[in-house]
């Protein structure tokens, strides 16, 4: 699987997409936002900057792509405001593979260039808003340009498949799972360690050139606690998916080859990963790392202990997680629009029954970063 070519979250606003079912990576944002303001509030009493690079990597599209961007224009706004300077222009670079919905934020542009001009009023900056498709784990931006980056809920995507772990190895290694699980083999999670340091090294390489010294990097993305990478926290929600998906090949309607070589370009690392990958790049100096955990549906269903309950929080992970992964399974194992319905239904009951009786929840891990001078 070409991940750079097929991977995209679901385009439009129908009931799969993934404007319709991001509740999950916006509760991520929010909880990470008293760490962006801080962030944005030291950089911007530390520095006078009249024309400010920002950059939202992994934007995706839907009403979190413009969200995030407006409340670090309003801190800026306020803070200039508070020490009696002018608010600087903005430079804004949304960014995401070639294949993200980016007609779906140009739409948007007019409203929320009206929304800005309305609540601002006069006296705010000048904003520019432009489109950088390409994969952030390489250069984007030319040196020196940016003053603040943004990633949430993005960089525990892998540039590939762990080598080894194709769909065209000639040994199937993780038969019958799409990720890390209890019964992988240690190679199985060597190989995914080894994948997530060689990107976010060239992630971390690639950002050190762009940004300007004392430049800011707030990233947001799931993580574990335990160096354990089989915990429940990390995969299991993957695992969940593997055994709906398995319930089809019982059926023969999913060849079980199909599944053996399939392998999911994720990784959800811990602390310790990613200090080591930092360090030893070492441009940048780790201002906080921290760890929340989300609930698997947002938060959105309080009681999951009753028949109603259960149901519509297993519809609701269900929902979120195809609007992420269906692209990658419809390009593998070349299914239709009902199989794929039929998939996510099964899973759907699986996700509420496993919920139902376990508070599993993802790990979120939360970093600011300093730019070296």
């Amino acid at each position: 699987m070409e991940v750079m070519q097929v991977f995209h979250m679901n385009k439009g606003n129908g009931e799969t997409s993934y404007a319709k079912n991001s509740t999950v990576q916006s509760k991520i944002i929010s909880v990470g936002k008293p760490i962006i303001d801080e962030a944005l509030l030291e950089m911007t009493c530390n520095n006078v900057i009249e024309s400010m690079g920002i950059a939202d990597l992994g934007c995706s599209s839907g009403p979190n792509s413009l969200s995030v961007i407006s409340e670090i224009m309003d801190k800026v706004q306020a803070t200039n405001r508070h020490l009696g300077r002018p608010v600087p222009e903005f430079r804004v670079f949304l960014n995401d593979l070639y294949s993200n919905d980016f007609n779906e934020i140009f739409m948007s542009l007019p409203e929320f260039y009206n929304r800005l001009n309305e609540e601002k009023g006069i006296g705010f900056g000048t904003c520019f808003i432009s489109g950088v498709p390409g994969s952030f784990y390489g250069r984007l931006f030319p040196t020196n340009t940016l003053h603040f980056v943004h990633s949430s809920s993005s960089l525990h995507w892998l540039s590939q498949v762990p080598d080894g772990l194709e769909s065209n190895a000639f040994r199937h290694l993780n038969k019958g799972k799409v990720y890390i699980s209890k019964t992988s083999p240690q190679s199985v999670l060597d190989a995914y360690s080894l994948q997530f340091q060689n990107d976010f090294s060239e992630f971390m390489k690639s950002r050190s050139q762009e940004l300007v010294p004392g430049g800011r990097m707030v990233l947001s993305f799931m993580g574990r606690r335990s160096a354990d990478p089989t915990t429940e926290a990390s995969c299991h929600h993957w695992e969940l998916l593997a055994q709906a998906i398995m319930s089809l090949v019982k059926e023969g309607l999913i060849e079980e080859e199909k599944v053996d070589s399939f392998n999911a370009p994720y990784y959800a690392p811990c602390a310790e990963e990613i200090k080591m990958v930092i360090q030893k790049e070492g441009s940048f100096i780790i201002d906080r790392l921290e760890a929340f955990e989300v609930d698997w549906d947002g938060g959105a269903v309080s009681d999951i202990h009753t028949g109603q309950g259960k149901l519509l929080i297993g519809q609701r992970v269900a929902k979120t997680i195809r609007a992420v992964v269906q692209s990658m399974l419809e390009s593998h194992f070349e299914i239709g629009q009902n199989a794929m319905d039929d998939l996510f239904i099964r899973y759907a009951d699986i996700v509420g029954n496993h919920l139902s009786m376990s508070g599993t929840k993802y790990i979120n891990l939360v970093m600011s970063l300093i730019k070296k001078r």
